[in-house]
């Protein structure tokens, strides 16, 4: 467009000029009413519970596998928040009848300390807090237990297992206060160890970006050459340091560091979205399997709206980022019946499950759908 230059000798018309622009870019950064936002996670998650109206159902793809694992996990996560924002009865009984169908149980029994088979603890600790029936709890809690009273820390030698069980001792030392110092510590051990110790440490303060485990430490590169960050693995760190956040006392020891790690995370995550809004699942390498991507980018969005919620991070600049992301999600991956697309499928790097598009479909449709809520309950506490 060609502005005549008399315009710009006028003030008047300069400001004009100068607002018509802004006006452009606030809106195409502003988030929708969240009446709407409610409304697009209330379609995804009802896609989800009419094809699963058995929770206790098994789910089968290369193999058969119990519907308590980690991807399914997830998706209850994210379901508690969900019924917690939006307290409808059936999101609470669907969760509780998943619970009822495993006897409240952990794949592998109360001795796993296999961090995906711990991941439905979370959901069974958080049904136990609306209604304390003891065996709710007594699985999750002797098997953490059983790690607590161990001294091997090495359990958790790739970052997805810090979404899937790191929040468990933050949730059993909040209900077990006297035991709490013990829960703690032990959380820390494991975390510092894949932080610091597991393949030389598996985060780097440099980037401030997690290998997802010891295979990708360098003198590992991507294609470009650069350092291999695989989005969804740092966005559970991100899941699981607000969720520990959330949750841990103020005073307990290490909470600093914690809150460290999440806001350098968040400075290293915001100047890699993509212009339409998603991260690819490379973060340092856009040209290896780049494109859309959903779960990492609902997980950068839900820890980022966390930190504005909570004075941690500056509204103005991570604000935008949110919707952005946000409105990418919910007008290019959400279907008109609610199923998800731009979901990478299991794996632990940026060509697992691939191509990742707007009709593919994972190998597990249940994760996807956890970080998408947890995303969007976040955004409904926005102001």
């Amino acid at each position: 467009m060609t502005i005549p230059l008399t315009l710009f000798r006028n003030s008047f018309f300069l400001c004009l000029f100068v607002l018509s622009f802004a006006a452009q870019a606030v809106g195409k950064y502003k988030l929708p009413k969240k009446k709407q936002i409610l409304k697009t996670m209330t379609l995804a998650n009802d896609y989800f519970m009419q094809k699963w109206p058995d929770p206790g159902k098994e789910i089968v793809t290369n193999k058969t596998r119990p519907s308590n694992i980690w991807t399914r996990g997830i998706y209850y996560i994210g379901l508690m928040e969900l019924y917690e924002a939006d307290p409808q009865q059936r999101y609470y009984d669907y969760a509780v009848d998943w619970g009822q169908k495993h006897d409240w149980g952990l794949t592998g029994g109360d001795s796993i300390r296999h961090a995906d088979y711990q991941t439905c603890g979370q959901t069974y600790i958080e049904l136990y807090k609306i209604d304390p029936k003891p065996e709710r709890i007594q699985s999750i809690k002797a098997s953490v237990d059983n790690m607590v009273n161990s001294t091997k820390a090495d359990d958790w030698d790739w970052i997805d297992a810090l979404m899937m069980a790191m929040p468990l001792y933050a949730q059993l030392g909040e209900i077990y206060k006297a035991d709490a110092p013990a829960y703690h510590a032990k959380m820390y051990d494991l975390y510092n160890a894949s932080k610091t110790e597991i393949g030389g440490g598996l985060y780097n303060p440099e980037d401030g970006l997690w290998w997802r485990d010891a295979d990708f430490v360098p003198p590992y590169k991507e294609p470009n050459g650069e350092d291999c960050y695989w989005s969804r693995g740092n966005g559970w760190v991100v899941g699981a340091l607000v969720r520990v956040l959330e949750t841990l006392p103020k005073d307990a020891p290490h909470r600093e560091e914690y809150q460290r790690t999440y806001l350098e995370m968040m400075k290293a995550l915001a100047p890699l979205q993509r212009p339409d809004g998603f991260w690819n699942v490379s973060l340092h390498d856009p040209s290896h399997f780049g494109g859309k991507e959903l779960t990492g980018t609902a997980l950068f969005t839900y820890g980022m709206a966390w930190g504005v919620n909570e004075g941690l991070l500056d509204a103005k600049v991570y604000k935008p980022i949110i919707a952005k992301a946000w409105n990418a999600m919910a007008k290019e991956a959400v279907h008109p019946n609610g199923f998800l697309g731009y979901v990478q499928g299991t794996g632990k790097e940026p060509k697992d499950g691939q191509p990742v598009s707007y009709t593919s479909k994972p190998d597990f449709e249940d994760y996807g759908l956890g970080c998408f809520l947890l995303a969007g309950t976040e955004i409904l506490e926005m102001k």
